[in-house]
């Protein structure tokens, strides 16, 4: 089997950094050594295949993204990246882990849902990926294919408050499935909204002739989110289930999650980058229809309202614990314009596998976040919350040898023409410049990035069974 040395580097973790060369003998890591280590007399770069020189650089876990959506169906189209396409562009921004959602929809059995999410990802990915399990209709017998699902490697269900006759679990139906959560280990996901009501508010909309791109945030107020994520609070303590909340984007969700963990219950938050950097107004509001690019679910919050610096100080505080991408893309044309002259009919989503890591390093940049938190929220914590830790979200012996060189001093320059290698007909990151650059990727012992150029294939990603974790606040 083929090793590897990175010497030269600073090896960062949730915890610390330190100078030291990293070791790997095929697809794990083998052995962490001070600078300039010798075996046997022999400097340990003189006997191994390849040797990379991170001088001044930062050597870090590879990114683990435990929120895409591949190929999802959704508002009468498809999420435009497939899993190979999805998984490249990861691999271009630093991520070697995803966690992508199967889909059991409305009289559909789980285990075909699961099945079908298999046929989409085997053989096509270029990093190892897992599955969640969307729960799209609670019922007999999809309480029953749950206890299943462990089995499987699946260890986290999700649910909807949100979209009435799509996704939509009523309280009833929630409560059912929490109660199998508590009884199995099974982490309970959930999109918090309030659905039924913002159906109505976005019907008034559309009948007060209010329907370009910008009201879509506004039907979704961030009360809406607030009271849903209460309920689902609720809902968890009665039952004892586990509860982690997607893509929380208002300050005020942020709050419920922080009461309830003070009070000792197992709930966690994960934010996305839209939601550190994006706008209601800058965004959702741009001239005409340009505002499509942004519709997504929870929506963009106003930047008056200051949600943007409560969700940093959020990530510092770690009332939300980790930065995933709901990476569910859409191009405008034959895709986003589904709702021209309707913002009910835009298909909710935003491409950001890609840019996760260098966006949230440039908070580092900038002051918002350490550079061992940078780490955690982006890697470690990901890997600790859904059953890879040890495999994944650390460097050290024995783990994957997923491994990302980072130049602190390089550059990345956003945009369409520039940084893009997701399936899509626009960027939605368009002119951001990032004070940082992914050098190097490795997926377990293989270099599949390095000099700007892509050294993976099709098939090089594995399924990934992932583990329960025991869940503490």
């Amino acid at each position: 089997m083929a090793t590897l040395l990175i010497k030269g580097g600073t090896v960062v973790s949730a915890t610390g950094r330190t100078e030291a060369d990293v070791l790997v003998d095929g697809e794990q890591v083998v052995a962490l050594l001070a600078p300039g280590s010798q075996l046997l007399g022999t400097d340990v770069g003189a006997g191994v295949d390849q040797v990379i020189d991170a001088t001044g650089k930062y050597v870090i876990p590879g990114g683990v993204d435990a929120h895409t959506h591949m190929e999802l169906p959704f508002g009468g189209t498809f999420a435009s990246d497939t899993f190979e396409t999805g998984t490249r562009a990861a691999a271009w921004g630093g991520t070697t882990s995803i966690i992508d959602f199967a889909v059991q929809t409305y009289g559909q059995r789980v285990e075909d849902g699961l099945a079908a999410w298999h046929g989409k990802a085997e053989g096509n990915c270029a990093i190892d990926y897992g599955f969640h399990q969307i729960i799209g209709e609670v019922n007999d017998a999809s309480l029953k294919a749950m206890d299943g699902l462990i089995d499987e490697g699946v260890t986290s269900f999700k649910l909807f408050m949100a979209y009435p006759g799509v996704f939509y679990s009523d309280d009833a139906a929630v409560l059912k499935a929490m109660q199998k959560s508590a009884a199995t280990g099974l982490m309970t996901m959930m999109h918090a909204e309030n659905g039924p009501a913002i159906d109505v508010l976005a019907v008034q909309l559309a009948e007060a002739g209010k329907t370009d791109p910008y009201f879509h945030g506004i039907a979704r107020a961030w009360q809406m989110e607030e009271e849903a994520t209460h309920r689902a609070i609720m809902l968890a303590n009665l039952t004892g289930a586990p509860l982690y909340v997607v893509h929380v984007s208002a300050k005020q969700a942020v709050a419920q999650i922080a009461t309830a963990r003070d009070n000792g219950q197992n709930v966690f938050g994960e934010t996305c980058p839209q939601y550190l950097y994006l706008s209601l107004e800058d965004n959702l509001g741009a001239p005409g229809f340009e505002g499509a690019k942004w519709v997504c679910s929870t929506p963009l919050r106003s930047k008056a309202e200051e949600h943007q610096d409560e969700l940093w100080k959020s990530l510092r505080t770690n009332d939300i614990q980790m930065v995933s991408t709901d990476h569910c893309p859409f191009c405008m044309k034959d895709q986003k314009e589904l709702g021209i002259g309707d913002f009910r009919k835009i298909p909710n989503g935003i491409g950001s596998v890609e840019h996760r890591m260098d966006l949230l390093y440039q908070g580092v940049v900038d002051g918002r976040i350490t550079l061992e938190r940078w780490v955690e929220i982006t890697s470690t914590t990901p890997a600790r919350m859904f059953g890879l830790y040890g495999r994944k979200g650390v460097i050290a012996p024995g783990a994957d040898a997923d491994i990302v060189v980072y130049d602190p001093s390089g550059h990345t320059s956003i945009g369409y023409e520039k940084t893009h290698h997701m399936n899509m007909d626009h960027s939605a990151w368009e002119g951001y410049e990032i004070d940082g650059h992914v050098d190097t990727v490795v997926s377990r012992g293989k270099v599949i990035v390095d000099g700007g150029a892509y050294l993976g294939r099709k098939g090089d990603g594995r399924y990934l069974k992932r583990g329960l974790t025991q869940y503490l606040v």
